[in-house]
């Protein structure tokens, strides 16, 4: 049974206003002004390190949430539209995914998430501007000494 849009979009508020907890808050913050591996070996140092636990709660709450899509608790079309940062998340650990799906052998690391945007029309070509716009955000942050 499908969900209603009204029981969709509580479920939408609810997870927005899960976004706006103070530590997940800082983690997004971090995985979206920090988190720019060019490399797999850049990649695993970094989420290996002290921002382990950043990482694993950026990414555990996107897939959690996109869980919720996958399972049918919420309709997929409404939850792309409430939460488009999902896919610049998805963007920027998809080039590494294969890698690190092997390397940990968890090879369902991140699949709701992964199944979620690119369920979406034109989600590769729509991952490319991300991750550009986002490095161009990150070059002009540094090139003028900003924080996110």
């Amino acid at each position: 049974m499908a969900p209603t849009p009204f029981e969709s979009a509580t479920l939408n508020l609810r997870l927005f206003e899960l976004r706006r907890e103070a530590v997940l808050r800082e983690a997004r913050n971090w995985y979206f002004a920090e988190f720019n591996p060019d490399t797999f070996a850049e990649f695993a140092a970094i989420v290996s390190g002290p921002r382990n636990a950043s990482f694993r709660m950026v990414l555990g709450y996107w897939d959690m949430a996109a869980s919720l899509v996958s399972t049918g608790a919420i309709d997929a079309e409404a939850f792309r539209a409430a939460h488009g940062e999902i896919v610049s998340t998805f963007a920027k650990v998809q080039p590494f995914l294969a890698e690190l799906r092997a390397a940990s052998k968890e090879s369902e690391f991140c699949k709701h998430l992964e199944a979620v945007v690119m369920a979406m029309p034109d989600a590769a070509a729509t991952m490319a501007r991300r991750r550009e716009a986002l490095g161009a955000a990150n070059k002009a942050r540094r090139d003028d000494g900003r924080e996110y």
